[in-house]
């Protein structure tokens, strides 16, 4: 069996630090747990013209997390929260390849803000800032290593998540101020002890799923099941 070639969004920066220019960015370790687990991972700029010729030669798509948020106006908020930042060409180019990929029913994996933009694609709306909108919430800004894990999630039993990783608690990092709200036409399988989702799914499609944590650290045996998952499930 071949390996899967597998789309990585990346991340968008302008000039300053790295480089005097614009520039692209992603974390070593996405690439390397797909890598791990037997696919060909590949970088995917940000050209929303491009989204359904691309997912055209891709396997399946990983949609990364970032340091900024979905615009409120893509799930009909008329307010912004203080403290939303956006990055519009990068969100415009990840719902593209997303919608390509639904299309297409290519597998796809949202992490961490790809799992919120995907709740977004799917007619979902999110939680613009979890200490506003959730009383007594965790923190899930973690201020521990984002390579050790800081609470617990409950498994939805039956779910997909649930099939992959085989128990209804998880040990998960945790590194994000917004959540998903309503999921649209995806289904909440995990969520935390104070209520905020933690995953989705799409019930009817071979393997569309969404975590708000970050397994591409691979801390536990859970999150290496759920790469080698989405791997088998791309080839």
């Amino acid at each position: 069996m071949s390996a899967p070639l597998i789309g990585i969004t990346l991340d968008g920066e302008q000039p300053g630090g790295w480089s005097r220019y614009p520039w692209y960015a992603l974390r070593a370790n996405y690439a390397e747990a797909l890598a791990a687990s037997g696919a060909l991972p590949v970088a995917l700029p940000h050209f929303s013209e491009l989204a359904t010729a691309l997912l055209d030669k891709l396997s399946g798509l990983v949609v990364t997390g970032g340091a900024f948020d979905v615009d409120p106006a893509l799930y009909g908020a008329v307010e912004r929260h203080a403290s939303v930042t956006l990055k519009q060409r990068r969100t415009e180019a990840e719902l593209a390849l997303v919608r390509a990929a639904l299309a297409q029913k290519k597998p796809v994996l949202g992490i961490c803000g790809g799992h919120q933009l995907l709740a977004v694609a799917l007619g979902g709306t999110l939680l613009q800032h979890i200490p506003d909108a959730v009383p007594g919430a965790l923190a899930h800004e973690q201020p521990n290593p984002r390579h050790e894990t800081s609470h617990d999630v409950a498994v939805t039993p039956g779910s997909l998540l649930y099939r992959i990783v085989g128990r209804d608690t998880l040990a998960v990092n945790s590194a994000h101020h917004q959540a998903v709200h309503h999921p649209g036409r995806a289904t909440v399988d995990a969520v935390a002890a104070d209520g905020v989702v933690e995953g989705i799914e799409l019930a009817d499609a071979h393997f569309v799923l969404g975590v708000q944590w970050h397994p591409e650290f691979l801390i536990t045996a859970a999150d290496r099941a759920l790469f080698g998952a989405f791997v088998a499930a791309c080839a």
